[in-house]
């Protein structure tokens, strides 16, 4: 190999060992990444013989949060369960929940409003009591499933003032004017809306938050509680749309409060009402997969605190969640 040769291996080798190093730079994504990389930079620095390179800075590790546990994502879930419990208790007997099944770690609050329904359609009558009985006893069971360390009931907010928070949930969907109240113990149909409110972010919620739990009987026993609430979802919105046929208002009252649900939760379309645009029904509501839409942790607590900003208290719990995951997302 001649000498012009050789010169020419030796700078193609250089550059090689260059574009090493700055691919090396590239990919480094973690702390010890960046001080092997200063390393390496030291090592094969090209300044004048005899010198010694100055070691790049070591850069501070950003700090991570801590992995949710499986009881964490139990007791949050747990805070919505009491939050439904509480209002079909009260719309359909006329009591909360005993004492009993409230307490636990974190403030115990009290609930503001509730009242029994004067129902005067049987079947809705019905419902009421069924999904009752059946929101006490999630309670009851992730209580049991989470042990010594279930969260207490936070304070819940369900009453009919006019600065309470289903009347801010009415007001935000335009259903009412400021000043106005919305009471969903008035009648059948303002206890159908207020449970509407409910169950489709209690679904999308559960379904949320599945691909976070770890252990698989705790992820069974969320998907079967995700069942049931999708049941209890799609009795609400039927029972909705067949006396919406004669009340053509309950029908645009339901994609209102979708419409303000989904100015709550960000920029994406997590919501549907009842109806579509061709007067079809839309019983389901779900991606073009006929897949059940998810929301974060974040996203369900824009709605309960009735904020789209990343908040730690209001709306229908006025001190908050108890529990770990209690802050709501900042949209």
């Amino acid at each position: 190999m001649n000498q012009h040769d050789l010169i020419l291996e030796v700078l193609a080798r250089r550059e090689e060992r260059r574009a090493d190093r700055r691919k090396f730079i590239k990919i480094a994504g973690t702390t010890g990444a960046v001080a092997a990389s200063a390393s390496l930079l030291a090592a094969c620095d090209d300044g004048p013989k005899g010198t010694i390179a100055r070691p790049a800075p070591t850069p501070t590790p950003t700090p991570t949060a801590p992995a949710l546990t499986d009881g964490d994502i139990l007791n949050f879930a747990l805070n919505l369960e009491y939050l439904e419990a509480q209002f079909y208790a009260y719309a359909a007997t006329g009591s909360g929940l005993s004492q009993d099944i409230l307490g636990g770690s974190g403030t115990q609050g009290e609930v503001t409003g509730g009242r029994q329904v004067n129902f005067t359609d049987p079947v809705v009558a019905a419902y009421a009591r069924e999904i009752a009985a059946d929101e006490r006893a999630h309670v009851e069971y992730i209580r049991n499933a989470i042990g010594s360390t279930a969260v207490a009931q936070p304070a819940i907010d369900i009453s009919s003032d006019p600065d309470g928070s289903f009347s801010s949930a009415a007001r935000a969907a335009g259903l009412i004017g400021d000043g106005e109240s919305f009471d969903p113990y008035a009648n059948d149909e303002n206890f159908l809306l207020g449970a509407f409110i409910f169950e489709d972010v209690g679904v999308t919620a559960y379904k949320g938050a599945s691909p976070l739990i770890t252990d698989k009987l705790v992820l069974e026993a969320a998907a079967g509680i995700l069942a049931a609430e999708a049941y209890h979802a799609g009795l609400i919105r039927s029972t909705l749309y067949r006396k919406g046929i004669d009340m053509p208002t309950l029908i645009t009252s339901t994609t209102s409060i979708s419409d303000a649900r989904d100015s709550l939760d960000g920029d994406s379309d997590l919501d549907q009402g009842i109806a579509m645009l061709d007067d079809a029904s839309n019983i389901v509501p779900a991606d073009d997969s006929a897949v059940a839409f998810s929301r974060s942790t974040g996203q369900v607590l824009n709605i309960a605190y009735l904020n789209q900003m990343a908040v730690s208290r209001g709306g229908f719990f006025p001190d908050g969640v108890n529990g770990t995951i209690s802050l709501s997302a900042d949209n």
